[in-house]
């Protein structure tokens, strides 16, 4: 919960920041890994961050390259390169970098060595499956979106009866308990003739919460066991459980070029406006050089011919040498 108490906007805090380039706040730690941007506000609203020294009591702030900002008096580090895994999360652990019940998280689990990572979506408690991390909360948040329809592929093994009619009609969507859930692929796996526990493959874009365990069990089954298979284009694979496997960066070019923001630029490339007491740059010197000539420092791979005169010709030293011919005038001077 944020303390609202804590999350208002004073005199000085309501146009700080507003004039500078740069972006938000939330935006940038995002990015840099910190924690999603709802994280950061809570953050923020705890009094845990500062920009400039400065505590901060809103996120409607706007940061630059050249701006210091701290978390519990640590300097965040600029953001580092998109970096993306594939982990293998074994049941029992919450998809969260801490646990208010004190439970075992996600992030207690994972191996040694790894930086700060945030979870692109979550799977329940009880869920297993593939996750995928990575240190752009920025990208984070873009995969999440509703508007990408990103496939996701469960597992599921339930118990009770269900024939492949009845998973047919999750096509066209259904409602449980006032909540509506689009169209959903679900395919009855072939089993044992008369077996109480069913395996199903259901195939979704939506990924609400808990959408899959309340879909079933509104046709009567109960969820035993819900594996992910994949997310987008990424499948779990062989990947053991527990472990976490770094997906090769031309590979998160390739399928996620489109989701991954560029680098905010510092604020005196913006070149339009300056902090006070920021000496503004100097214009750089037009170049003398005349056009069509070498810039300076070219060499050129053609031999030198004759330096030429510095004035032009003279109009005697322009005819031709020779005899002067008979009968003409005679020239003067």
């Amino acid at each position: 919960m944020v303390d609202h108490s804590e999350h208002r906007t004073g005199d000085a805090d309501a146009g700080q920041g507003a004039s500078e380039p740069g972006e938000r706040i939330a935006k940038v730690l995002a990015r840099a890994g910190v924690a999603s941007r709802r994280e950061v506000e809570r953050l923020i609203a705890a009094g845990r961050v500062t920009l400039n020294g400065q505590r901060l009591t809103t996120p409607a702030v706007k940061v630059s390259a050249a701006d210091v900002v701290t978390l519990d008096g640590q300097v965040v580090a600029a953001a580092e390169a998109t970096r993306v895994f594939r982990y293998h999360k074994p049941p029992g652990l919450v998809t969260s970098h801490s646990d208010p019940k004190g439970r075992p998280t996600v992030f207690q689990a994972l191996p040694e060595g790894l930086p700060r990572l945030i979870s692109v979506g979550r799977l329940d408690l009880n869920s297993e499956g593939l996750l995928l991390l990575t240190n752009d909360g920025g990208l984070a948040r873009a995969l999440e979106l509703p508007a990408n329809a990103w496939t996701r592929r469960y597992r599921a093994r339930a118990h009770g009866r269900i024939d492949q009619a009845r998973l047919d009609k999750l096509k066209d969507g259904i409602a449980v308990e006032g909540v509506r859930y689009g169209a959903i692929d679900a395919k009855l796996e072939s089993g044992k003739e008369g077996a109480t526990n069913v395996w199903i493959t259901l195939t979704l874009t939506e990924g609400k919460n808990r959408e899959v365990r309340r879909v079933l069990e509104a046709l009567g089954l109960a969820v035993n066991r819900l594996i992910r298979v994949s997310y987008g284009p990424f499948d779990l694979g062989t990947l053991p459980v527990g472990k976490a496997e770094e997906v090769g960066p031309q590979i998160v070019r390739e399928r996620l070029g489109a989701h991954i923001a560029t680098a905010t630029k510092p604020a005196a490339d913006a070149g339009a406006k300056y902090k006070p007491g920021w000496a503004k740059p100097k214009p750089k010197p037009k170049s003398s050089r005349r056009p069509g000539s070498a810039p300076a420092g070219a060499h050129s791979s053609a031999p030198r011919g004759p330096k030429p005169s510095a004035s032009p010709p003279r109009s005697s030293d322009a005819r031709p040498r020779g005899p002067r011919p008979k009968g003409g005038p005679k020239r003067s001077g």
